[in-house]
């Protein structure tokens, strides 16, 4: 057996699944980390995939429901609690515990203060405020002055406990699930998004890290130029990061981040890795992402402390986009695997890195991502040339999809291949995640009631020992 984390000492496949995509209690509007979720472990289990991948774990904005555009870059999301074991682990009422519940919650808020304390606070602040950005706060408490900020939260004292209450018990949930996993054999991968939101916890208190204006507003935001995904480009809207504010103290912030996500996580994706070599900086005031420009950062610096504070075996490099050879020599320096995808192998150039026989073992594949379309969906939409490109390079050309990809990308020379549930339930577009540059209506999908079932675990299970990944 291979080093706990070190999942790319050994071939292993897993299924992209985030916890908001389980099926549903009947009175929840959203999977959580309830019974489903350790069915969910079984099945895997039962399929011989030993990682499960999910996306991140940090609150959601109202609007949105994006993990990527989050209130926080620590905080565990409150509606991924499970009422139900709340309550069968005598965690539903805070004023109820009992002493050994006391002191454990009592140690946990000190251990982490660090981020849940500004947490707390913002949250609070923020729902006084009518959940208006922190930026159109009073000037006292959206400088964070710390009378006015000890003045406002006086009378949200018991707010504030409720929400550290509450990230205890997401906390607690999450270590339950996380061993139960690994009782199974099961690795879980997050994802931690190289960039935050503005309008968050992480901004508000450490403004100094930022790019912001003397009222909190970027003077440029983060976004990508026109790629496959966008013709405009794409604005995200970050702030972008004092990259020299955060060397000077050994990039401590991005230590502390990690940390927290290895505190979740055996494995870790950086998203956007290759905003650590340079990151696109769009006009706070431009319509669209097209008029930005690239400003380099301090890629090895900070990825010596990430991967010092992470340990070694332990990170994978979104390196989708435009890449550069600075890129690539930036990931291959400190040993991460990159990602191939195969919907994007297939536009007839014979040197796309994403073909089946360009892979390599350090690398993860995938059949697509949570931003791209499902594969019956992809394939849907394929002219008759890039279809006969396609089973070209199929191990079976006349297998059907979503099954044909999948086997492919299991066949793969990398050591890790990940598989998104839809395709493994043969959905089409109605089952994708996210559609990149459109605002409404993604992370919505839900699998249905019964759909991990030993049916599928077996077949699965079939393609998962043929392709000698029963790690």
């Amino acid at each position: 057996m291979s080093e706990p984390g070190r999942a790319s000492d050994v071939r292993r496949a897993g299924v992209l699944l985030h916890v908001t995509s389980l099926p549903a209690a009947p009175d929840r509007e959203t999977g959580d980390l309830g019974d489903e979720a350790y069915r969910f472990v079984d099945f895997l289990a039962a399929t011989g995939c030993s990682v499960w991948q999910v996306l991140p774990l940090v609150p959601t904005h109202e609007e949105s429901r994006s993990p990527y555009d989050a209130p926080s870059a620590m905080a565990g999301n409150p509606a991924l609690i499970s009422r139900e074991h709340q309550a069968a682990h005598g965690l539903g009422d805070r004023t109820a515990l009992d002493d050994r519940q006391r002191e454990a919650f009592a140690a946990w808020c000190d251990e982490h203060a660090d981020w849940l304390d500004p947490y707390a606070e913002f949250t609070a602040l923020r729902e006084r405020n009518d959940h208006a950005r922190w930026t159109t706060w009073e000037p006292d408490l959206r400088d964070r002055d710390p009378d006015a900020v000890r003045e406002a939260l006086g009378p949200l004292e018991d707010r504030l406990r409720d929400l550290r209450f509450e990230q205890w018990v997401f906390a607690v949930q999450w270590a339950r699930l996380r061993e139960y996993a690994a009782s199974k054999g099961l690795l879980l991968f997050g994802d931690l998004p190289i960039f935050v939101s503005l309008d968050s916890a992480d901004v508000w208190a450490s403004r100094g890290l930022f790019q912001l204006d003397q009222e909190g507003r970027p003077t440029t935001v983060t976004g990508c130029p026109p790629d496959y995904f966008a013709a405009e480009g794409q604005r995200w809207n970050n702030p972008h990061y004092d990259w020299d504010a955060m060397a000077a103290d050994g990039f401590a912030w991005w230590r502390r981040r990690i940390a927290r996500q290895r505190e979740l996580f055996d494995l870790v994706r950086i998203d956007h890795f290759r905003g650590f070599e340079a990151a696109w900086h769009v006009p706070a005031d431009a319509p669209t992402a097209r008029d930005g420009w690239w400003v380099r950062a301090p890629g090895t610096e900070v990825l010596t402390a990430l991967v010092d504070t992470a340990g070694p075996g332990t990170l994978v490099a979104e390196d989708l986009g435009v890449i550069t050879p600075e890129v690539e020599e930036l990931r291959d320096r400190f040993g991460l695997p990159g990602m191939k995808v195969l919907q994007f192998a297939f536009d007839g150039n014979p040197d796309n890195p994403y073909l089946p026989h360009r892979h390599g073992e350090q690398s993860v594949v995938y059949t697509g991502t949570h931003d791209n379309d499902t594969t019956v969906g992809w394939w849907s939409q394929l002219d008759d040339h890039t279809r006969d490109r396609v089973r070209s390079c199929l191990v079976d050309p006349g297998e059907a999809m979503p099954w044909a990809l999948v086997r492919l990308a299991l066949a793969s020379t990398a050591r890790l291949t990940v598989v998104p549930a839809q395709d493994l339930l043969g959905l089409g577009s109605e089952g994708r995640m996210n559609t990149p540059g459109t605002g409404l209506g993604n992370w919505r999908w839900q699998a249905p009631a019964g759909a991990f079932d030993h049916d599928l675990a077996a077949r699965v299970r079939t393609l998962v020992a043929e392709a000698d990944r029963l790690a």
